[in-house]
């Protein structure tokens, strides 16, 4: 049987409030703005911090020129300061300041991220930022000497892009990080993937479809996500020497489903992890959709709370909310096909939805090698994704795989987990 580690401690004594009873939500309490929406991706900003984002000070900043709510506010601020960190890090790559360029272009990088998540989807404003954001991620790779290579897997009529980070020992296992609705891979690598790298694995990020930008070039969200998942497994085994069996499937967020998933038709993975599992998409997805739609919270929505619902439409390639309710309705991983060993996270004040179906595809996968996190508030990582303490997410991952790889038994017996 598998472990459930419970993180208890003292009470959140600053809730959310109203917010805290949308199906969707992400955070138990308020950090920065009334404006949930804008809380949850302000800290999402502070979270790169650590890793290379921009500082406290640098994003409390930039917080106090922003309108609660207001998207074209948010927009204009974190463009400006990416435009600002771009010349503070060419002025120091003049002087021949290598490093410091890199630091300051990878806070810009950050910055132009962060500025088109209110922007509106797919429109000149986002696709310029985007744009933006990814000419400052090479470059600052590049002077940071941090060994990335980027690629494309073909799939479909498109290309899945994606970048490797290679460890410093040559045999190390793969860590492929899949994220979610709101993500990107550049900004994946800043929230998990520089940390699990400095802890001795290869990093590989991909956008699957609908993520990061690929709905520009007619990619959505995948009910069946495991053929994209299969393509990427394919590449890398193919082109950088990735061993099966040596590979660590990571997903976040909307990831929780797409992982869910692929645990069920790959073999090649060593193990699976989610934070958190996300089986039935389709529950949430209705569920927000229609509190969206209820007559006195669409009237009191905010310009970023519309900007969010429109980015999600895009993404998915639905043409209305319905016409998205219908076809993720039957969404499903089905827990008895998996098998492999599987990890599952899941903070506390995230949304209930989240918390009862990762419980219940910790009960119900047929894996006799498993485990389930949960996080509350006294260890500071109770939110979505543990998007407000990155690191602790990064120690239960690695410290999972760590063990699992240390193990003397196959990677597929029976263990008992680990207990705290």
């Amino acid at each position: 049987m598998g472990t459930t580690q419970s993180i208890q401690g003292g009470n959140d004594d600053a809730p959310r409030g109203e917010a805290g009873a949308r199906p969707d939500q992400r955070l138990s309490r308020r950090y920065r703005f009334g404006d949930a929406d804008m809380d949850l991706f302000f800290m999402s900003a502070l979270s790169w911090g650590p890793t290379g984002g921009l500082d406290i000070g640098q994003a409390f900043h930039v917080a106090s020129t922003i309108v609660d709510g207001d998207a074209d506010s948010w927009v204009s601020a974190f463009a400006a300061y990416g435009h600002l960190q771009t010349a503070q890090a060419d002025a120091w790559a003049r002087r021949g300041w290598r490093r410091a360029a890199g630091e300051a272009r990878l806070k810009a990088f950050a910055s132009y991220r962060s500025a088109w998540q209110f922007a509106a989807a797919g429109g000149d404003t986002f696709s310029r930022l985007y744009r933006q954001h990814q000419t400052a991620f090479a470059q600052a790779m590049g002077e940071l000497a941090i060994p990335t290579t980027f690629f494309n897997v073909p799939f479909g009529a498109g290309e899945l892009p994606g970048l490797f980070v290679c460890a410093e020992t040559p045999d190390a296992p793969v860590v492929l990080v899949i994220g979610g609705a709101d993500t990107s891979l550049e900004d994946l690598f800043l929230s998990v993937g520089r940390s699990i790298r400095e802890r001795g694995y290869a990093v590989a990020i991909v956008d699957l479809p609908g993520q990061g930008n690929t709905a520009a070039k007619g990619l959505h969200w995948q009910t069946e996500p495991e053929h994209a998942i299969r393509a990427v497994v394919d590449h890398l085994v193919q082109q950088f020497d990735v061993q099966p069996g040596r590979i660590l499937l990571l997903g976040l967020s909307l990831g929780g489903y797409f992982v869910t998933r692929a645990a069920g038709y790959e073999s090649r993975f060593a193990a699976v992890i989610a934070s958190t599992p996300f089986p039935e998409p389709g529950a949430l997805f209705g569920a927000s959709v229609r509190a969206a739609q209820d007559g006195n919270a669409s009237e009191g929505a905010s310009s970023a709370a519309l900007r969010s619902r429109q980015m999600m439409l895009w993404k998915a390639g639905a043409a209305s909310p319905q016409g998205f309710i219908e076809r993720w309705r039957a969404a499903r991983a089905d827990p008895a096909r998996v098998t492999l060993p599987f990890l599952s996270i899941v903070g506390l004040g995230d949304s209930p939805m989240f918390i009862a179906q990762a419980r219940d595809w910790h009960e119900r996968i047929a894996s006799t090698k498993k485990d389930l996190v949960e996080l509350d508030a006294a260890t500071g990582a109770d939110g979505h994704c543990q998007v407000n303490a990155r690191l602790r997410l990064v120690q239960e991952v690695c410290g999972w795989i760590d063990e699992l790889f240390q193990s003397r038994e196959p990677v597929q017996a029976q263990g008992s987990g680990r207990r705290e």
